[in-house]
């Protein structure tokens, strides 16, 4: 087991170049239970100096030598399985149960994705068939800086790692300092799947710092990256001085339109919960639940009686409970939202500030329904990314979609009808990257990303891998 303290680079643990200790907290206590270190910019030179020596071999290995030691990944990622959970679970407060069923599966999940689309993909070939003598080349950019945030760890690590490194390129990943003893878990396996030195390196650090550098070095081509709107701004500023590609994946503010003509008691429910789930601390949360007039009454009742019975629980518990919000900031970011929506008229029909009753530390917080929200309110424009449902009634198809795209944000929306023919008809007019109707689960390879600023990009599947390739055209090609 390595030095948390130690970064990742050129196929070996390497200390900080300076020293500057950081506390990782458990957020269900705030109790300090490992330090790592926050990184510089000459840290980073040395991994994207690493990175570069290796793209030149790396990049004519042959698709089949790459599904090899993405095979030997996989298996070495399932075997180390529960681990990973453990660490997610305690450095972000996800409940054990999730961390085992969804968090830590969602990275070998992605693993398996790309390995199968990877297989069937070709990197070369004819302009078009029957075409002589054009030639196209589909080629590793080189490479890519890659951040990744603390609330979905291995689901966005692999998301942006696996599929940079199946296609041929290089990477330096800094993974959030909220949350990265799960990627330090993952670099070993990295380590153990026998990848070569300076393929995959890993230097921890804070985003102003580390993460402004490597979007502004020199010898990136390319920067992926996953958070909120305000830093992929930022990313995307300071990538413009050397004119690379920019990949982002940010935030949410999801409508769950609820027509009449479905079970609305069902629809609300599962609606809720899953707006709950992981704290709410996901950038696709269905967080505006908008409701056909004539059943909106019944549906904030559901949805109070769901938060009521929604309970909040130790993460290192087994259970379906919800456990804390990841860091004392996103907590108070939380709480100041809340107390936005009561002062700004929004009705409080369960939740609200403060602690669940019983807990007296940890950044918990009660599972929050807002009712009679207009879509000018800050609780229904910000991403709150906690447990807190804003309800939102309209009148009529027409008026639902002009609530659901009156956004800045455009990643996944969320339908709810029994109309075949409605569902059709409204999923093609949201503006969003995704659209799930009643329930339906995203199968694996499923391109991930939105409209606006909800980032540009798709991750996942074939797409995932189109993200990390250049095209060349040859002509004067001869067979």
């Amino acid at each position: 087991m390595p030095n948390n303290k130690d970064f990742y680079i050129d196929g070996a643990w390497v200390p900080p170049i300076a020293r500057k200790d950081f506390a990782v907290e458990n957020p269900a206590d705030e109790i300090g239970f490992a330090t790592i270190s926050l990184g510089t910019a000459a840290d980073l030179d040395k991994a994207v100096a690493a990175a570069r020596r290796a793209f030149g071999n790396w990049s004519r290995t042959s698709k089949e030598e790459r599904i090899g030691y993405l095979e030997n990944l996989a298996r070495i990622y399932k075997a180390r399985m529960g681990e990973m959970a453990r660490t997610i679970s305690q450095e972000m407060g996800a409940p054990i149960s999730l961390a085992e069923t969804a968090q830590a599966p969602a990275g070998y999940g992605h693993i398996k994705s790309f390995l199968r689309d990877l297989k069937e993909m070709s990197f070369e070939g004819p302009l078009y068939a029957g075409v002589t003598g054009e030639h196209i080349l589909r080629e590793p950019i080189g490479v890519c800086g890659l951040i990744t945030p603390w609330n979905w760890p291995m689901n966005q690590v692999t998301l942006k790692v696996v599929p940079a490194v199946a296609v041929g390129c290089t990477v330096v990943l800094k993974p959030s300092e909220i949350a990265p003893l799960s990627s330090l878990l993952f670099a070993e396996m990295m380590h153990e799947a026998g990848f070569p030195p300076g393929v995959f390196n890993l230097v921890n650090g804070d985003g102003p710092t580390l993460g402004g550098a490597m979007s502004r070095h020199p010898d990136i081509d390319m920067m992926s990256f996953t958070g909120s709107a305000r830093a992929g701004i930022a990313v995307t500023k300071a990538a413009a001085e050397t004119v690379k590609r920019v990949t982002l994946e940010l935030g949410g503010k999801g409508p769950n339109l609820v027509f009449a003509d479905t079970d609305v008691a069902r629809a609300v429910k599962r609606g809720a919960l899953h707006c709950f789930n992981n704290s709410g601390q996901s950038c696709n949360a269905p967080t505006r639940m908008l409701v056909e007039r004539p059943v909106y009454d019944q549906a904030v009742e559901v949805a109070a009686e769901t938060a009521g019975k929604q309970s909040v629980g130790d993460p290192a518990e087994a259970g379906r409970h919800i456990g804390p919000v990841a860091s004392k900031a996103q907590f108070d970011k939380v709480q100041g939202l809340i107390r936005k929506g009561i002062e700004e008229g929004a009705r409080l029909a369960a939740g609200g500030g403060g602690r669940p009753e019983g807990f007296d530390r940890g950044y918990y917080v009660r599972p929050t329904v807002f009712a009679d929200v207009n879509n000018g309110m800050t609780v229904a424009r910000e991403e709150i990314f906690g447990p807190v449902l804003s309800m939102i009634p309209f009148d009529g198809e027409e008026e639902a979609i002009e609530i659901a795209n009156d956004t800045s944000y455009g990643l996944t929306a969320y339908l709810q009808s029994d109309d075949r023919e409605r569902m059709q008809r409204v999923s093609r007019q949201l503006r969003s990257g995704m659209v799930q109707m009643n329930g339906a689960q995203r199968p694996g390879g499923s391109p991930f990303g939105g409209y606006k600023q909800s980032g540009n990009g798709r991750e996942g599947g074939r797409f995932g891998l189109e993200d990390f390739l250049e095209v060349k055209a040859i002509s004067g090609w001869i067979d």
